[in-house]
């Protein structure tokens, strides 16, 4: 079984309101000097196999199909 992590996040120059949104609720609760918060998606999975090289084809795909917009989105893959 291979272990991997799939992390989403707005390309720069996407609109992040829910980034704001949570910038402006950290100020509000005392945390000052916070700035520039852009929110994600992170996935935990776990593929079948011992291939890393097709484990990581495959979660690719899975990005490209699915898990990520990549209109506006950018994804990285961590396989442990």
């Amino acid at each position: 079984m291979i272990k991997a992590r799939v992390t989403v996040t707005l390309k720069n120059g996407v609109l992040d309101p829910q980034g704001k949104a949570i910038e402006g609720a950290l100020g509000a609760l005392g945390f000052e000097g916070v700035g520039h918060v852009r929110q994600g998606k992170v996935f935990d999975l776990e593929v079948e196999g011992t291939d890393k090289a097709k484990a990581e084809a495959d979660l690719k795909a899975m990005c490209e199909k699915l898990l990520a917009n990549t209109v506006i989105e950018n994804y990285t893959i961590a396989i442990a």
